[in-house]
């Protein structure tokens, strides 16, 4: 079997996405997502000019060599585009792996650890009481952990939280940027009284996240776990910029709530200190901009040795090629956490069949061979790419802002 040709199809169902196709000699093909928020045409190019030329004529089944050879052979190393783009060619090339095999991926990653992915919805309210209420209906809908994110009193436009009742996207057509405004000090004075209703209403079963989304300094950070601790939640996500690894070490003096980060990594580099030091809990880099499942497994296995859990990104801003990555990947490996999980619109779903499905909190990928997705053609082709942007984020003086 050698790679006969591959191509990029980039479509928007409601948001952009990038999937690469790569086909065989035997007709057997596999699917791989390169989708990078607001960024997207960048991994066009570089799958499109410098990579897919590459593959035509290579044995699919080296899945481990073709990824050394994107990776090292290429000098410049590492950074979102370049992991993304390699992350939609190991992804494909594993669905074909497994597609040949007749056999559902997880099985070509050690069989299954487990039988079902807990996985946590995002229950977002535009003030405390919306809240509340939402969080109630997603526990009803059966999840076993919820995100709660709310509108903060005297702060507009606040992260995770729309004022419409349709889900939450960040990315939004059109130039320029949305400019959203932030006070740390007003969220810092709220959140520890959001938690505090919630487990005054719901009680200590549910297993609650929230997302600080980079907006802390090391100390503030630790502030906010601190406070948080009586509430006891699952964990807090990207409480810093994490550029700095070492600045976990601050807010690991200060706090025992659990602590995750990573879904803008992209590289083992990105964690070596934070997983070595066991100064977090959870890393949450994706599969898709993790540069794919083979160099993902390097990094859970890294993370294995220090007790560190996995708690994969799982935003509508990955096209279900991930998810259904992600959900084999997690029922596979023994240091699994959770799995985020924010269920695509019914034009997503279409374009992207699958055999994945939620039931009762959890997650299973099904059995079908290889990843389990696919991709109408025909179906995307009816949605072209729209230009869009993630927001910046200024302080109350105008300061250019974390978001």
């Amino acid at each position: 079997m050698i790679i006969q040709n591959a191509k990029v199809i980039v479509c928007s169902p409601g948001r952009n996405f990038v999937t690469l196709k790569i086909n065989t000699d035997e007709g057997i093909y596999g699917v791989g997502d390169g989708t990078l928020n607001g960024r997207e045409l960048p991994v066009v190019s570089y799958l499109k000019d410098h990579i897919i030329p590459c593959l035509i004529g290579r044995d699919p089944f080296q899945i481990e060599d073709i990824w050394q050879y994107l990776y090292k052979g290429a000098y410049w190393r590492r950074g979102p585009v370049t992991m993304a783009a390699i992350g939609a060619v190991d992804m494909a090339l594993w669905d074909i792996k497994a597609k040949a095999l007749q056999t559902p991926l997880y099985n070509l990653l050690g069989g299954k650890s487990r039988d079902r992915v807990m996985v946590y919805s995002h229950a977002n309210g535009c003030d405390l009481e919306a809240s509340i209420d939402v969080v109630g209906k997603h526990l009803d809908e059966g999840y076993k952990a919820v995100r709660i994110q709310s509108g903060i009193p005297g702060v507009a436009g606040t992260y995770g939280v729309t004022n419409t009742k349709d889900p939450y996207e960040p990315a939004q057509r059109g130039l320029p940027p949305e400019s959203k405004h932030w006070s740390t000090e007003k969220y810092l004075k709220y959140v520890p009284t959001l938690f505090q209703k919630i487990r005054d209403t719901f009680g200590d079963e549910p297993r609650l996240l929230h997302d600080c989304h980079h907006r802390l300094t090391p100390i503030e950070a630790g502030r906010l776990g601190k406070e948080l601790e009586p509430y006891h939640l699952f964990w807090i996500e990207d409480c810093i910029p994490a550029e700095l690894q070492e600045g976990f070490r601050v807010i690991r003096q200060h706090t025992t709530t659990p602590l995750a980060v990573g879904e803008v990594f992209n590289s083992i580099w990105d964690t070596h200190i934070l997983i070595s030091e066991m100064l977090i809990d959870y890393i949450r880099t994706s599969i898709c901009h993790g540069g794919g499942i083979s160099h993902m497994k390097k990094v859970v296995s890294f993370a294995e040795l220090y007790h560190v859990k996995t708690g994969f990104h799982g935003a509508t801003d990955l096209s279900p090629v991930t998810l259904a990555a992600s959900l084999h990947f997690d029922l596979a490996i023994n240091n699994f956490g959770i799995q985020e999980y924010m269920p695509h619109n019914e034009l997503t779903d279409e374009v992207f069949p699958h055999a994945y499905y939620f039931k009762d909190g959890f997650m299973y990928p099904g059995d079908e061979p290889g990843l389990g997705v696919d991709m109408d053609e025909e179906k995307a082709a009816e949605y072209p790419y729209e230009r869009a942007y993630l927001p910046i984020n200024r302080k109350e003086d105008g300061t250019l802002f974390d978001w």
